[in-house]
């Protein structure tokens, strides 16, 4: 989140980047600890309103947390290549060796049925705008044979989307690379500005 975090401060956006070992605790472990921390330092540098820009997993970090917790300051969001329905990745691999190791507890709960994290999220309240990417990198493209529909190798486009977002953008990017994507980086910062992307005209 390097790239995007420099962009907006080049913005004038006050920035605060967490990161949170991902790969060896819950979503639940790592929304409570590490949405209270950006909020801190938010609060710590004056900020009134509070945006997020999240990448994967991390949708389901913030949606977790603010199914329990109110933000006074919530301003927009804008999600990256998030999970939002589960992925079918999780559903052909989680309990598997590898996935495990790579993905920890969180991997497992990205599963698209009843028993996953993503089932369990309600609708968005929020303006949130999402972004969802459709190219594979060469790993990515064994991995993509499991997603129903256009993916970005891991996430498929529709599985990107939750009910109550504001807006929804399609752009040809991969989900690992895409918060160093400029046209990502761009669009954030228009949705951030405005509450929605950049749509191109017909």
């Amino acid at each position: 989140m390097g790239r995007i975090e420099s962009a907006l401060r080049g913005a004038g956006f006050a920035t605060a980047n967490i990161d949170y070992p991902s790969q060896s605790q819950s979503i639940e472990v790592s929304a409570l600890q590490a949405v209270p921390q950006g909020l801190a330092d938010c609060r710590a540098a004056g900020a009134h309103t509070i945006h997020f820009t999240t990448h994967s997993m991390g949708g389901l970090v913030l949606r977790y947390y603010l199914s329990g917790h109110e933000i006074p300051e919530l301003g927009r969001a804008v999600m990256l290549g998030p999970p939002n329905q589960g992925s079918e990745v999780a559903d052909a691999l989680a309990g598997t060796t590898i996935y495990d190791r790579v993905n920890g507890p969180a991997g497992g709960q990205l599963v698209t049925g009843p028993e996953g994290m993503p089932a369990r999220l309600g609708p968005v309240d929020f303006p949130l705008g999402i972004i969802a990417g459709t190219e594979q990198t060469a790993i990515d493209s064994v991995m993509a044979t499991r997603i129903d529909g256009a993916n970005d190798g891991k996430v498929g486009v529709e599985r990107a989307k939750v009910q109550g977002m504001a807006d929804f953008l399609v752009l040809p990017v991969n989900h690992t690379f895409m918060v160093n994507n400029d046209v990502v980086i761009g669009q954030t910062l228009h949705f951030l500005r405005h509450g929605l992307f950049l749509h191109e005209v017909p």
